[in-house]
């Protein structure tokens, strides 16, 4: 979703998936983002391109490529297909470069010091100037890859609401999507590491990206008075000439779009296959959609949670994930769980619990997360505490196969 669209609530849905382009044998990145948006141009240099319904683009570095719908949807069943079609297209134009595309929200050994390749053609003055005042050559900058979820709002009541809705589940997304436990060659110690290095990716201005967790706000002008002005002013004495000077500097997990009539999620783990992806999206836009129709609590009982309670739930979901426990009462009192102690997979299973089942495509993809682990557990488990490149490769080979395969890593 680049255009803007002024349609009400939950009424479609825009989704972009990243990817690391990696070597088909070593599976080291390779910066070779370019190379696939001209062979998607037949043959001419391109920044974006279009194909059919979904449309793919460059990113910050030269290893990780977007793709995603151009306009919204509600026929999510149907984008999985599309977006798996895609994977498939994309490593038939990569197999004669020697490359392919692997899933994760991370590349588990990439030394972003020595290997990062910047972006340089559209936009590239753009990506220079992230880099020269935050030095992107460091993981939560260029080591990282995410589902981001475009949520929509016609006016400013809808947008109120349903930041508020969002604001609340944030802190749990980690539990359904956490998929990056390996850095560095070696276990990170969380689950969710892209989320931990991302909350510290913007420490020279931290007004950037606040404390992930966005303040609340009920509208737009205050929106702009309490995250966006002290942003800019913040930014304003290393980027002088305004390069920056947009909504999307805003870092935190959940951003107005305004430029679209959006909020952009984005503390989503890239998984191992589309349809896993879009589960979570679905599953995320229907726990917000009961929230925002305050089906267990008030929209001023929702805005008058405290930002650092929701930090704090956002950080056991980092380290643990599904398995995280929740013991604030506020928290949990309005997302209507009466036990004062619950696991994260048990308030998943309750925010979902009113869905109709019918219509509900997704609800087995979510099944299976809560049952079996996020995805990062179960590459956890892959390892088997063998942290060797022959052992990591082997793993990560498998997730490669499953993204072109559309099929669960098991």
């Amino acid at each position: 979703m680049t255009a803007r669209w002024t349609i009400p609530a939950f009424s479609g849905y825009g989704i972009e998936l990243e990817y690391i382009i990696v070597d088909a044998e070593t599976l080291d990145v390779r910066p070779a983002a370019g190379e696939l948006l001209k062979a998607f141009a037949g043959g001419n240099d391109a920044s974006d391109v279009e194909r059919g319904a979904l449309g793919w683009s460059n990113e910050l570095t030269s290893h990780v490529i977007e793709v995603k719908n151009i306009a919204p949807t509600t026929a999510m069943k149907m984008l999985a297909s599309d977006f798996q079609h895609e994977v498939q297209a994309a490593n038939r134009m990569l197999r004669p470069m020697g490359a392919r595309l692997m899933p994760t929200g991370m590349h588990p050994w990439m030394d972003p010091r020595s290997e990062t390749v910047l972006w340089k053609r559209q936009y590239a003055e753009i990506y220079e100037t992230y880099d020269r005042i935050f030095d992107c050559r460091r993981h939560g900058w260029s080591n990282i890859q995410s589902m981001h979820i475009n949520l929509p709002f016609a006016d400013s009541a809808q947008f109120a609401r349903l930041h508020a809705a969002i604001r609340l589940l944030l802190p749990l997304l980690p539990a359904l999507a956490a998929s990056s436990p390996v850095v560095d060659g070696r276990d990170s110690g969380v689950l969710d590491y892209r989320v931990e290095a991302y909350r510290g990716s913007a420490t020279l201005a931290p007004a950037v990206a606040g404390k992930v967790i966005p303040e609340t706000v009920v509208d737009r002008r205050e929106y702009q008075e309490l995250i966006l002005d002290p942003m800019y002013r913040e930014i304003e004495s290393y980027d002088p000439s305004g390069v920056l000077r947009h909504e999307w500097l805003n870092s935190r997990g959940a951003i107005a779009r305004f430029d679209r009539n959006a909020i952009e999620v984005r503390l989503v783990d890239t998984q191992e296959h589309p349809a896993a992806d879009v589960a979570i999206a679905a599953a995320t836009g229907e726990a917000a959609r009961s929230l925002y129709s305050e089906t267990w609590s008030t929209l001023w009982q929702q805005q008058a949670v405290p930002t650092d309670t929701l930090v704090d739930a956002m950080l056991a979901c980092v380290r643990s994930a599904e398995q995280a426990v929740i013991d604030d009462a506020q928290f949990l009192d309005v997302l209507g769980i009466r036990p004062r102690r619950s696991r994260a997979s048990e308030i998943w299973d309750h925010l979902l619990g009113g869905v109709d089942d019918n219509n509900a495509w997704w609800r087995s993809h979510i099944a299976f997360i809560l049952e079996r682990g996020t995805l990062a557990r179960r590459i956890l488990s892959a390892i088997n505490g063998e942290f060797s490149r022959a052992r990591l490769r082997q793993v990560y080979s498998r997730l490669c196969s499953c993204l072109e395969a559309g099929a669960t890593f098991e």
